[in-house]
């Protein structure tokens, strides 16, 4: 074979440029599995799934926590009896291990009954002096586990004194609201709407609005869309499911000052936090709010903690907003309104208060241009 121009006999020939081409290029150095993991998991995604898992342990926590075993404390129960044998059922009452019970009088039965639907007592005992046999006063819709418990504390206490009780009902339970769970499952679905809309918000245009206008927008959409929620919410459980009594439009009205009392505070997490904010909102609404909220079992039947948080929560506040409007003609309603509109005023005054004090090039929102 005759040797290419160049080239000396029994030399290899070399490849060239067309030859390289046909072979493409060289292959590129293998990364090793530490510098793989470094670009497949950022730090900043590491710590956020980290926070998640303390999500998931503090849901684990908290809703075990309050609901695994419930047990009275300071359960109100007034005792209607004679001068000269009240004091006995007082302070057998009082004498429960644990402080279970908190005993007080009343002077008859109709006034343990306007106690019972103003709901300042849970339960009235009504002794009859001439007879062995004595009635006890409930309200299933305030929460059949405490009327439960009332009756159970009670029974333990007439048996020692050889006595028996029957149980009245004042205020039942409607008939499509068998365990007394409608209102709270209401108030847990306004309240998902209220931070999953805010949340939407803050994802699609930026965490943190461009400016106060673009705030008053967001805070406006969010103020029609608790209002359709509030409408909706109630239309399901009173005209659909026939779950709960009460005037239409106030339950609407709570409905949608949750939804929006929710749904500020998590818009203004999200200006002071960024993407956190949605978790310390799930942390606050879902974690701690729901399982304290007083639906499965009412304050005196839970644990300190939950028992002293719950009121001050919009998912305990609506809770109790919603059952009092749907059985107790709207009394006790103050507190819980106002716990409500405080949510409400300072998420919008974060909110503000976020956007005004500088610009945030991350967060700012997508302007078309």
């Amino acid at each position: 074979m005759t040797a290419a121009p160049g080239q000396e006999a029994g030399q290899e020939p070399t490849q060239g440029p067309a030859q390289e081409s046909a072979q493409g290029p060289a292959p590129e150095p293998k990364k090793g599995f530490a510098a793989e993991l470094k670009g497949a998991v950022t730090p900043r995604a590491a710590l956020l799934v980290i926070g998640v898992l303390l999500l998931q342990l503090g849901f684990v926590t908290s809703y075990v926590g309050a609901l695994h075993h419930p047990a009275p404390h300071e359960l109100s129960i007034a005792v209607v009896a004679p001068p000269q044998v009240s004091p006995k059922f007082v302070q057998g009452l009082e004498s429960v291990p644990d402080q279970a019970v908190k005993a007080v009088t009343a002077p008859d039965a109709e006034t343990a009954t306007e106690q019972i639907k103003d709901q300042k007592v849970y339960a009235a005992l009504v002794v009859d002096p001439a007879s062995t046999e004595d009635v006890l006063l409930v309200a299933n819709a305030r929460g059949p586990s405490a009327a439960r418990a009332a009756e159970s504390i009670v029974t333990g206490l007439e048996k020692t004194q050889g006595r028996t009780v029957k149980v009245e009902d004042v205020v039942p339970l409607a008939k499509g609201d068998a365990n007394g769970l409608s209102s709270f499952y209401l108030v847990i679905g306004w309240c998902v709407g209220g931070y999953l809309v805010a949340s939407i918000l803050g994802v699609s245009a930026g965490a943190k609005p461009a400016n106060t206008n673009r705030a008053l927008i967001r805070l406006g959409t969010l103020a029609l869309y608790s209002l359709a929620a509030g409408i909706g919410g109630a239309i399901i459980v009173k005209s659909v499911l026939d779950a709960l009594p009460g005037p239409f439009w106030s339950m609407s009205a709570v409905g949608a000052l949750v939804v929006f009392a929710v749904g500020a505070f998590t818009m203004a997490l999200q200006c002071l936090f960024d993407i956190v904010g949605i978790g310390v909102a799930v942390l606050l609404f879902v974690v701690l709010g729901n399982p304290s909220a007083g639906g499965v079992f009412p304050p005196p039947l839970m644990p300190p903690f939950w028992r002293a948080i719950g009121a001050w929560f919009p998912n305990g506040a609506g809770t109790d907003a919603t059952r009092s409007i749907a059985y107790f003609d709207g009394t006790a309603l103050t507190k819980p309104l106002l716990v409500l509109l405080a949510w409400a005023l300072v998420g919008i005054a974060v909110t503000f208060a976020a956007v005004l004090r500088r610009p945030s090039h991350r967060s700012r929102e997508l302007v078309e241009s």
